[in-house]
């Protein structure tokens, strides 16, 4: 029963329309054209729908299968590997000088949404190496890039991100891996390593493991720790392969959800890794494949908004129950998605599916600038991203939850069961409001590390970039109430800022008590900005006329119902952060199981 259909008529719109890839791709001094772009677009789709979505269903049924340290993938999992490292896809966006097909990030960004919405669990594998090629582009030495990276970018091989410890989960101060220095050069790293994706896995033949370690006499906390690139495989000076090293799969995790991946016990047993960048410096040059999973992260959430979508929108429109508000006793039942009830919840999907996914594209233009040679131009980029990346992760990975069991809801019992596909989308989606920080990491990040931070002035610059898109909504006639509405959820998001900073003053817990809500407000508020501009575009098309009202109509009252129906939670969200942390904070801890 499981369907999936890339959205291409809605990409090409945020991409050429909203977005304007083409020009941007011109000022970074890209050749890509339209034509180039839609080709890549087409093709990803492609492989998406007819190799990733006939897998998904039967490799949650079947699941990572493991013994004696060997992972196996389900059935046709490494064939559509295999396939889509012929296809030349895991060099898209890396640089020629090793290999890759030179892109902007962004693009590629933009398709992998396609291989998300298809089979999440797959792409678990297969879509984790630009993380690792970037940290070490960023960081590594001469002799480690041409090492590790050329293989890296082919597919040939792949990378993990091995960061936390049976001890400690997001505190990474905790980490406790050892790295021992070798006479040549080289390290000994020793410790345990748990929740690492594609640990071990039958993909490709070697995996580069970027492990968090200590140096011997190094600093307690975060400023003492290391990277360093663990092979599975030691290759010589020219990649080519040679002994096994110290390197073990223990287990692999029994999971709620994504079931085909394989999430592992790594074991460090002295095993030969070479530092990445500075001593101490580790978690520096780590959030360079942080911060990329975290928007990849804001993209997997979306791209289930938007299946979840789907499947519910083809159920609504076929099923038949109740009848129509006006319509005579004696007609025959009518489709679902006559009813109010089944608009609502329709349309909150179609709004998060569709914003979320504008709202990542944005974040994915700033990437492409922070990979410029100027360095002006790169740390402005790093600055808007450092504001919008955990905005993105944290409120798009809620929604998505909120999507897809709104699909449930939608079927109705048919929903709770597994052939429909629903059911796994929940449980799928889930990991997304956990992993690469959960939603309230995100939110102190957000506010305590940056607003009431080095970031207030970049803050202050977004926020005048969306009133000056309402501005301009505002001279559309019927676009005026949308530019109200974002004027005003733009004056309150900085207004409760200013009140989570006095609150800061006397109360050191108001940041950690504010820090969901603030997220969620500023989420609303960002998505509602590229709602908006998506509906002025909307409009301008209509009033010139173009042959596809129907589309632009529909793309304007998708944002109307995001401005009548879910952006006033931005309310709620302001008067829990007015009410403080007392309430929080004044249950001594017996207090808390009192009544068991």
């Amino acid at each position: 029963m499981q369907t999936y259909k890339a959205p291409l008529r809605d990409v090409r719109f945020c991409v050429h329309e909203v977005l304007d890839f083409v020009s941007h791709y011109r000022a970074l001094e890209s050749e890509l054209g339209a034509e180039e772009v839609d080709a890549v677009v087409q093709a990803v789709a492609t492989f998406a729908e007819d190799v990733l979505v006939p897998l998904n269903q039967g490799g949650d049924e079947e699941g990572a299968h493991f013994e004696a340290g060997q992972v196996r993938s389900p059935q046709g999992f490494a064939d559509a590997y295999e396939e889509y490292v012929e296809a030349g896809w895991p060099r898209l966006g890396n640089p020629a000088e090793y290999g890759g097909e030179a892109a902007p990030y962004s693009l590629k960004l933009c398709v992998s949404e396609f291989m998300q919405a298809a089979n999440h669990a797959w792409c678990m594998y297969a879509l984790l190496n630009d993380g690792a090629i970037k940290t070490l582009l960023g960081f590594a030495g001469a002799e480690l890039l041409e090492r590790f990276v050329p293989r890296l970018i082919s597919g040939e091989w792949m990378g993990t991100m091995c960061l936390t410890e049976p001890h400690c989960g997001s505190d990474l101060s905790q980490v406790r891996c050892r790295a021992e220095p070798r006479a040549d050069g080289s390290y000994s790293i020793s410790g345990t390593k748990i929740f690492i994706s594609s640990g071990e896995q039958d993909f490709s033949e070697n995996i580069v493991h970027l492990v968090l370690a200590r140096l011997p006499g190094a600093a307690s906390g975060t400023r003492g720790i290391s990277l360093f690139a663990v092979p599975k495989r030691v290759p010589d000076a020219s990649g080519a392969l040679g002994a096994v090293n110290s390197v073990r799969c223990l287990s692999i995790e029994d999971k709620m959800g994504l079931k085909a991946s394989a999430t592992c016990v790594m074991a460090f047993e002295g095993a030969q890794g070479w530092l990445v960048g500075e001593p101490g410096r580790g978690l520096n040059a780590m959030f360079v494949f942080i911060n990329k999973s975290r928007l990849g992260t804001a993209q997997q959430a979306q791209a289930h908004a938007e299946g979840a979508f789907q499947t519910s929108l083809a159920y609504a429109q076929q099923r038949l129950a109740g009848r129509a508000l006006d319509a005579a006793e004696d007609v025959r039942p009518a489709a679902l998605i006559v009813h109010p009830d089944i608009r609502r919840m329709l349309l909150t999907q179609k709004a998060i599916a569709e914003g979320g996914r504008a709202f990542v594209l944005y974040c994915a233009k700033w990437v492409d600038l922070a990979d410029s040679p100027n360095a002006h131009v790169r740390a402005r980029a790093e600055r808007r991203l450092a504001l919008l990346t955990p905005i993105a992760k944290g409120a798009l990975s809620e929604w998505a939850t909120e999507a897809t069991d709104l699909g449930i809801q939608i079927l109705g019992g048919h929903g709770y069961m597994k052939e429909w596909g629903l059911e796994q989308r929940v449980r799928d989606v889930r990991i997304t409001r956990i992993y690469e920080g959960t939603t309230g990491i995100q939110g102190m990040d957000l506010l305590g590390r940056k607003l009431l931070g080095p970031l207030r002035e970049e803050f202050d610059g977004f926020t005048d970039e969306i009133l000056a898109l309402a501005a301009r909504a505002e001279r559309q006639r019927s676009l005026r109430g949308l530019s109200a509405g974002l004027v005003g959820g733009v004056n309150l998001w900085r207004e409760i800022t200013d009140v989570v900073a006095e609150q800061n003053r006397s109360d050191s817990a108001s940041v950690g008590a504010a820090a969901v809500d603030y997220l969620m407000l500023a989420g609303y508020v960002c998505v509602g900005y590229v709602l908006a501009l998506s509906a002025l575009v909307a409009q301008e098309r209509l009033d010139a006329g173009d042959a596809e009202s129907a589309f632009y109509r529909a793309k304007i009252q998708t944002t109307q119902f995001y401005f009548d129906k879910m952006l006033p939670r931005i309310h709620t969200h302001a008067q829990s952060i007015r009410n403080g942390s007392a309430s929080l904070m004044s249950m001594d801890e017996a207090s808390f199981g009192l009544g068991v």
